[in-house]
């Protein structure tokens, strides 16, 4: 007899069972999540966390899962949402830990796990910092209206400051990259003996490493704000001083000392 052989493509299975559920399967070729029974059948898992975390696992990578965001998108509330995510943590398919920013800023960074973590029993989340950009190359500023002249002077400055110090001696691909920083300052209307003046100013005692990343490191943290020069308004008078009149002693505003304006005028007193 002729063996027969099935493709899974060429129809959903079906297998009948007595009693209980019966299932079609059918293949998924795209926009589909591998999930082990180990979480879609634990025991000590509510169905609530078991959802949960066969969603989670189901999003791309960055994708926002704090208990805020799950909650807007379903029915079950921050509450049981909440509960749910420590199930996870709890059984290791959760992780969830406090990191600092450089900022400041202290956010909650999560993993999933497609298969449980073993966690030790006295083993708790704890509060990390997270890494520093690397000082040696932060985000240069850059000029708003870049142009030729800016450049020119911008290189000038640059390659000027061995004279002022021989420690911030720069290689010409150094000056290239760190030009439109250095634009970004004379834009702002510091004058370049300034920029000079500010970028050597109290060099470290111990020597200067890597003078490019220094001098990065200064144009970046240190970028004066913008600066708009008042306009000048129009111009005020002062009004006159008082004087005491040399006819009838009263009190009269005028450049000079002399006669109120009724006394030189004594036909307008008598009207």
């Amino acid at each position: 007899m002729t063996e027969q052989h099935f493709s899974a493509h060429a129809r959903a299975r079906s297998v009948r069972s007595r009693l209980g559920v019966d299932h079609v399967d059918e293949r998924h070729d795209e926009e589909f999540t591998v999930v082990g029974n180990h979480l879609a059948q634990h025991p000590d898992l509510s169905l609530t966390a078991i959802g949960l975390a066969t969603h989670i696992q189901s999003l791309p990578n960055g994708a926002l899962v704090g208990i805020k965001v799950l909650a807007a998108k379903f029915p079950e509330g921050e509450t049981r949402i909440a509960s749910a995510l420590r199930e996870l943590e709890k059984h290791g398919y959760l992780s969830r830990t406090k990191e600092r920013l450089p900022s400041g800023r202290i956010v909650t960074r999560t993993i999933s796990y497609n298969k449980p973590q073993r966690r030790t029993a006295h083993e708790t989340p704890a509060l990390r910092r997270a890494p520093a950009p690397d000082p040696k190359e932060p985000e240069h500023p850059a000029p708003a209206a870049p142009d030729l002249l800016t450049h020119r002077t911008a290189r000038t400055v640059l390659a000027g400051l061995r004279t002022r110090d021989p420690r911030l001696h720069l290689a010409e691909c150094d000056v290239r990259r760190l030009t439109p920083a250095v634009a970004a300052w004379l834009e702002r209307g510091v004058a370049p003996d300034d920029v000079q003046r500010t970028l050597s100013a109290g060099l470290p005692p111990e020597g200067v490493r890597h003078p490019a990343g220094f001098l990065a490191h200064r144009l970046t943290v240190l970028l004066p704000p913008l600066f708009e020069p008042f306009e000048p308004g129009p111009p005020t008078t002062r009004p006159d001083p008082l004087q005491t009149c040399d006819g009838c002693d009263r009190a009269f505003r005028a450049p000079r000392p002399g006669r109120c304006r009724d006394c030189r005028h004594p036909e307008r007193k008598a009207a």
